[in-house]
């Protein structure tokens, strides 16, 4: 019998199929763990610094740390082809970081977390609707229960939807919206050519509203927000890396990992407990999600039948 990796090209095709996902689940795992401790620097932050000048400071030191990158650019001539694409980005992904900030200030870590879950229902329906993914009648039932888990979360009509709340819920489609930019460019782009332009796009957008609030900041806050656009640069080409290597079907539910990471740093660090609805509806949101992202890949995988 010939190997599948030698003779059969169809087996080839699913051995290098399954290397590739296997490279995108650890490059998200990486990912998820980068993200993670970047939370946990802006919720040390806190409110003393305003949240559009702690974001538009991280992204000047993200700048700073690429532009190596943008200046080999330069000197070989080479221009990015999508201009119109990073510019998209860079504002619709400035905008969510300025309420992502306003939440870690205001509502607890989990919380946080839990609701930015509802960013990969927005990316189903945005894979859907420009990436030429299919929305599978399983897709749509699963970003109802997971609207439905974005509910229990805030209770509304039962308890004051909080101003944190209310951010991170605004700031999921245009993380989402971002994240299929991202996954559009890197068709044609390279990673860290994605990572800098995303860098120089932000900051341009945040620059107008920092310099409203500005306020001379304290050596131990650039420090930490060093230490953030470290950690954030780096996650971001990580994040870049995985979903180059494999569908948003298998990378999106290891992310969901970062919400158990999340309640353990609030918990251990902070002294965040979640309530019984934060773990309620973040498991719904996270079952839903990773149900879908399941069948999604399993029907892609499934064989067709032979012609005949």
């Amino acid at each position: 019998m010939p190997s599948p990796t030698t003779s059969d090209p169809a087996g080839t095709v699913v051995v290098q199929r399954a290397a590739a996902n296997l490279r995108g689940i650890g490059w998200m795992l990486v990912t998820g763990l980068l993200f993670v401790i970047v939370t946990g620097i802006v919720r040390h932050l806190g409110t003393d610094m305003s949240a559009i000048q702690a974001a538009f400071l991280r992204y000047v030191f993200g700048l700073i740390l690429i532009s190596p990158v943008l200046i080999q650019q330069l000197r070989h001539g080479a221009m990015p082809r999508r201009m119109g694409l990073y510019a998209a980005r860079g504002l619709v992904h400035g905008i969510a970081v300025m309420l992502w900030f306003v939440a870690m200030a205001r509502i607890p870590i989990a919380q946080v977390t839990a609701l930015g879950y509802t960013a990969p229902i927005f990316v189903a329906i945005g894979a859907a609707l420009f990436l030429g993914e299919t929305l599978r009648a399983r897709r749509i039932g699963a970003i109802l229960i997971a609207f439905a888990g974005a509910l229990v979360i805030v209770r509304p009509g039962f308890e004051e939807v909080s101003l944190g709340a209310l951010a991170q819920l605004t700031a999921a489609p245009l993380f989402a919206a971002s994240f299929i930019l991202a996954k559009k460019l890197t068709q044609t782009e390279d990673s860290s050519v994605i990572v800098a332009y995303l860098s120089i796009f932000v900051t341009l957008v945040l620059l107008p509203p920092a310099l409203y609030v500005w306020r001379t900041p304290t050596w131990e806050e650039l420090a930490w927000l060093f230490l953030t656009a470290v950690t954030a640069t780096i996650g971001h080409y990580t994040l870049t890396r995985a979903l180059q290597a494999a569908d948003l079907a298998v990378t999106q539910p290891v992310s969901f990992l970062q919400l158990v990471w999340a309640t353990l740093l609030g918990f251990y660090v902070f002294g965040e407990e979640p309530d019984i609805w934060t773990w309620l509806g973040g498991g719904i949101i996270v079952a839903s999600a990773t149900y879908i992202a399941h069948r999604e890949s399993r029907g892609r995988r499934k064989p067709k039948p032979p012609a005949g």
